[in-house]
């Protein structure tokens, strides 16, 4: 497996952990539909939402979220309505990017964008 492919599942992991220590509930792990991918599928209370992981060793070129592009925000959102109408989901939804920087100390930065898609 590719060293990028690594540092993603790991970061999927990462946030995986840091989600549920929010209290969120983990759903799906890369639920996929046609030609895209969510990283996770959360809950909390009756908002459902749909999270894409971002992990970088470096912000050279950015930082981690923006990274995510409007076609990759539109595949997800299609998979999403998939995945709705599929589980016959009547409550609220919520897109979210959780960013992973990874410092050159080891050390992580973790962040929790929420409607991200949105603003």
């Amino acid at each position: 497996m590719a060293a990028h492919n690594d540092i993603g599942n790991w970061g999927e992991r990462k946030a995986s952990a840091f989600l549920e220590e929010k209290g969120f509930e983990i759903i799906e792990k890369n639920y996929r539909h046609r030609h895209a991918e969510i990283d996770l599928i959360v809950r909390k209370d009756k908002m459902l939402t749909f999270v894409e992981v971002k992990t970088r060793t470096g912000n050279a070129f950015g930082m981690p979220e923006e990274f995510v592009n409007v076609t990759k925000a539109r595949l997800i959102m299609a998979a999403a309505e998939h995945y709705i109408y599929d589980k016959d989901w009547r409550f609220d939804i919520r897109f979210d990017i959780v960013s992973i920087l990874i410092l050159p100390t080891g050390k992580t930065d973790i962040r929790h964008v929420e409607d991200a898609f949105w603003k």
